[in-house]
């Protein structure tokens, strides 16, 4: 069997200005989401681009425009017809736009309903809050729809829907995702957009606040470094009757972490196990083999997943036959659709003689939208060498998907992993599963205690743990983890392990790429 082609299962999602080739695409994106609205003609939005070509910003997903959003920028007067959306638009020509202002203001938001669910909104929210930070801008205003109130109309007044949205007793599908990306309602617009019928022609007044402006600066004048967010997966396995099941459990705890708006999220080592028990048991060696032929809709469900919920996922590991050689194989799935993968590199005696596993021959550090991560795979976390190899490549950040049937082994995976931590100056997350698997030899029994270790030194948590699970139980950690800080505490630390490596006396030699490489 051919290597997989990852090509064929990954999304390309980018976020991007919006540029006048999109036209026919947006005119034909808005005639479905606002059917009874008239697009913005060519000379509009011709205009939007000369004035502001920064504020106008779209989500292409293979090729495809998905969304879309429209803004400019004002300077904040209490008095100005904020509730006058044709005026504030300029009629969609934006000609009031002001450079030197302080205000975003958003006239127009949209998503594709073939792509609606996929937190798409999410993702042109940010774009504009971090167009805010770079502009240096206090805030972003927004008149918002809310389509659901046609629904209640009868039982409600507009400002009841929105306190009942507010307090998560209704749905709304524009004002949920505004509030759940920091907006505040500041006030009730009638008669906003009249031919919004969904709206009853109500709008909200909605501000999202920049904590980081500055009055008076010109532009952001520092770099402010934003934390790294990390969910932790403890994974309790169970048996299951099909895959179905396994990818509704899979994407319960990715929507666990995205509405904590998680940068990563970790699986453990071959939790995949489990779906070997709605298949004929077999010998461990041939049940290995059969685990390998849900690949394909493993790739494909993870990829889909992590776009939906745009979170970074280290999807565990997997067993992976390649031209008849069987491997371990743990994958990232980025946020943006693409794939990478690490093939576990030290295969243990057991997965030898149980699963005959075959070992992998380079170590992999991944370029992500948070900044450079590696994988290791369980048994890799303990052979320090490649832990120096992924920090020479500029890896912050080690996830270790594991899984041991004792506490012996786990601690083993755990000692090891806070080792990593001091000698290299960077995070180690380890995530393992729970549960019994009766009746799948090699894996039938599990013990974890799943956690992300730190540095041992005064500017991180006590121990060397930012956050670890209970033991044996089914559960999620989320922590947030500061790239500067691991800078600043390689140069200033009360010990330098990195700098003061003996290299005179001894020092790491790697093959790759038919060359040899020194760490």
């Amino acid at each position: 069997m051919e290597p997989l082609d990852l090509a064929e299962f990954e999304w390309k999602i980018v976020v991007r200005p919006l540029t006048l080739d999109d036209y026919d695409a947006l005119v034909a994106m808005a005639r479905r989401c606002f059917p009874d609205m008239e697009p913005w003609g060519r000379d509009q939005i011709e205009s939007q681009l000369s004035l502001f070509p920064e504020g106008q910003i779209c989500v292409e997903i293979d090729g495809k425009l998905a969304a879309s959003s429209s803004s400019l920028i004002l300077e904040y007067d209490p008095a100005l017809e904020w509730h006058n959306w044709k005026a504030i638009a300029d009629g969609g020509y934006i000609r009031n736009h002001k450079p030197k202002g302080d205000t975003l203001y958003g006239i127009e938001i949209m998503v594709d309903p073939e792509f609606r669910g996929m937190k798409l909104s999410r993702r042109l929210y940010d774009a504009r809050k971090e167009l805010c930070r770079q502009k240096n801008l206090s805030q972003i205003i927004i008149g918002g729809r809310i389509p659901g109130y046609h629904k209640h109309a009868d039982k409600l007044t507009a400002r009841q829907y929105i306190d009942s949205v507010v307090e998560k007793e209704n749905y709304d599908p524009v004002l949920t995702a505004q509030l759940s990306n920091g907006f505040i309602v500041r006030g009730l617009t009638p008669n906003y957009l009249p031919s919004d019928t969904e709206s009853c022609g109500f709008a909200t007044h909605a501000i999202w606040s920049n904590i980081e402006y500055v009055p008076g600066a010109k532009r952001r004048f520092h770099h402010v470094v934003e934390p790294i967010r990390v969910c932790v997966v403890q994974y309790q396995l169970r048996a299951i009757s099909g895959f179905d099941e396994f990818a509704q459990q899979c994407e319960f705890f990715l929507d666990t972490a995205s509405d904590y708006k998680c940068d990563f999220v970790l699986f453990p080592e071959l939790f995949t196990t489990q779906l070997l028990s709605c298949v004929a048991s077999s010998r461990p060696g041939q049940a290995a083999r059969q685990l390998a032929d849900f690949t394909p809709q493993y790739l494909d469900l993870f990829t889909a997943l992590s776009v939906k919920y745009d979170i970074n996922v280290i999807g565990g590991s997997q067993f992976v036959i390649e031209n008849g050689t069987l491997y371990n194989i743990a994958y990232l799935f980025r946020r943006d659709g693409s794939i990478g993968k690490q093939y576990k590199i030290h295969i243990t005696p057991s997965e030898r003689k149980w699963w005959g596993v075959n070992p992998g021959k380079s170590v992999e550090v991944f370029e992500t939208d948070c900044g450079p991560i590696a994988i290791q795979i369980c048994y890799d976390i303990e052979f320090p060498e490649l832990t120096r190899i992924a920090t020479q490549k500029g890896a912050q950040i080690i996830f270790v998907p594991y899984n041991t049937d004792t506490r012996h082994g786990y601690l083993r995976v755990r000692y090891c992993a806070q080792a990593r931590c001091i000698e290299n100056h960077l995070y180690v997350a380890i995530s393992g599963c729970t549960g019994n698997l009766p009746f799948v030899e090699n894996s039938d029994i599990h013990y974890a205690q799943s956690g992300i270790f730190t540095p041992a030194d005064v500017e991180f948590s006590r121990d060397g743990i930012a956050a670890e699970c209970n033991p044996n139980v089914e559960t999620v950690i989320i922590h947030d983890l500061d790239f500067e800080q691991l800078r600043r505490h390689r140069d200033v630390g009360s010990v330098q392990n990195w700098h003061d490596r003996k290299r005179d006396l001894y020092r790491v030699v790697y093959q790759e790429d038919g060359r040899s490489h020194e760490v």
